[in-house]
């Protein structure tokens, strides 16, 4: 049984528990949760920026690198471009950040540290990747949670709705006609 990565270098996956006999992916439901998880987590990591690139530029979208890498585990994950996942390797093999393996804190830990200034030595180049057959994988069928209406965790459906709750909304001061600015400006 070999293991490919899918979307990102880090998360590896059995073949044989990903992919049926006909190379198509299995059902959800017929692959181990673990899996499952992380593959259903693939779609929400896609538009998200490298962590470390994020740290160092904020919103600019321009400044940042696309990310390359996944590791941690769903919802702790750390997401990487090809410049930084050295520093992370480093932080992960060198300077003890392998004791946040499988835990809720390893991402915080990772970009604590990136925050406080630390990086990887000039010389550290971390392990070779080897990509072979990029173009065979298959697009998994991924449910989009916006098109398909897929139910949440409860963790993260507090942070969806950002409106207050409002009783009377004539007594709130809103000029419902004002041009307010979105994120795009």
């Amino acid at each position: 049984m070999s293991k490919v990565s899918i979307g990102f270098r880090g998360w590896r996956f059995d073949e044989d528990e990903v992919f049926d006999e006909h190379g198509d992916y299995r059902d959800f439901d017929e692959m181990p949760d673990d899996a499952s998880a992380r593959l259903q987590r693939l779609p929400a990591l896609m538009d998200r920026p490298c962590d470390a690139c994020y740290l160092l530029h904020g919103d600019d979208d321009t400044s940042r690198n696309t990310p390359a890498a996944v590791y941690g585990e769903p919802r702790a994950e750390v997401l990487l471009c090809a410049e930084h996942e050295v520093d992370f390797y480093y932080w992960f093999l060198e300077a003890g950040g392998e004791q946040y393996r499988g835990t809720e804190e390893f991402q915080e830990a990772f970009r604590e540290w990136f925050a406080d200034g630390e990086r990887a030595p000039e010389w550290y180049d971390g392990p070779e990747h080897v990509a072979t057959d990029p173009e065979q994988t298959p697009n998994p069928d991924i449910p989009d949670p916006e098109i398909h209406n897929v139910e949440l965790p409860e963790d993260e459906q507090a942070g969806i709705d950002l409106r207050p709750e409002i009783e009377d909304a004539d007594e709130l001061d809103l000029d419902l006609d004002a041009d307010y600015p979105t994120s795009d400006e």
